[in-house]
Formats: C-alpha cells, structure tokens, sequence
C-alpha cells in the first residue's frame, strides 16, 4: 500500500508502516526527525496530494484551531490564520484519495466541518497519559483500543516551556501508530 503521512515531520506513523512493508512517506515542509529522510517528502503536503496514494493520514497544524487556544480566536480570525487552517484542513479532507484520516485535538473543525467520527485517548493504546485526539475518516474504521491501562496523567498540558514544546506535544504516541498501521494498514 502507498501511504502518505501528511504533515508529520517525527515519522513515528511513516516508520510503523513502513516495518510492516507498506510504501511510505512522512511530508512536511521542515525536515524530519526521525532518522529516515529518505522516506521524507519535504515540501508543501499540497503539491503531492495527486501522487497515486492509496491511504493519508494527516496531522494538520493544530494552533489556529484547537479549543487549548480559543482565547487568541478573535486575533486569529482578524489576521487570517484561523481561515488559512481551515481551508488548509478542508483541502486535505476533500483530496482525491480513497481512504483518508486526519487528526487533530478538540477545536473548531467539529462545528465548522463536521463532528469527528472518533475520539480517542493514549491510555487506550498503552500510554498512561490523557489527550483527547479526533479523527476524520474517510472509508476506514474507527480505531479499536490496543492496550487501555490505568494510568490518566496530563503530562501534555504540563510540558514545560521550550523551543520544541509544540513539536513534542504533537508527537504521536507509539501505541496508536501501531494500531493505524495494524489495522488500517491490512485493508
């Protein structure tokens, strides 16, 4: 299967699919962390969205529409950002692609676009810390939990201060990469 890993530069999603034998890509328009750029489309998600992929999983910018930074709405709104996120989120949910996820934390998209299809929480996929995560899906399934365990931390909302804060806080967690690519990645 040919997967596009949209907008993530970690590629925690692109390596988990790629272990189980799929082709593919993480594209973002930094470069990655994750140790494979040869597996890294650097450049704007836009131009490539044609390239004959079978499976996208986005992780659009969540700063301009995210609930965790409503009280900045009306500055956004004003400048444009806010209007710039949500085309830039549309586009990918209207992409010619057949099967589609995006990602992204409780915000505006749920009554400008539509309500997610699902919401999941790391402590289902083996994590003990809590970030309520939606996802939009196009012609998949909704996740099924892996591994639920006790723990109930918000350790995200605690991350202190730092140049990486918003890059570490955006991070995948393991848990529910292995289950798109176990589960999604079979269809």
């Amino acid at each position: 299967m040919k997967v596009l890993v949209a907008c993530e530069e970690s590629q925690v999603v692109c390596k988990v699919f790629r272990a189980r034998g799929h082709e593919a890509y993480s594209c973002d328009i930094i470069p990655c962390s994750g140790g494979h750029p040869e597996w890294h489309i650097q450049d704007d998600v836009m131009k490539h969205l044609n390239d004959g992929w079978d499976l996208m999983i986005a992780f659009p910018e969540c700063t301009h529409l995210a609930v965790s930074g409503a009280k900045w709405f009306k500055e956004k709104i004003a400048d444009g950002r806010q209007k710039r996120a949500i085309d830039f989120f549309t586009s990918l949910s209207e992409c010619n692609i057949h099967s589609i996820a995006i990602e992204n934390p409780i915000g505006i998209i749920s009554t400008i676009y539509r309500k997610p299809d699902q919401i999941i929480q790391p402590w289902q996929f083996g994590h003990g810390e809590t970030k309520a995560t939606c996802l939009w899906l196009k012609n998949l399934p909704k996740l099924q939990p892996t591994n639920i365990v006790a723990g109930r931390e918000h350790r995200i909302h605690r991350m202190a201060p730092s140049e990486h804060r918003p890059r570490d806080r955006a991070r995948t967690y393991q848990g529910i990469a292995d289950a798109m690519a176990d589960q999604w990645g079979c269809l």
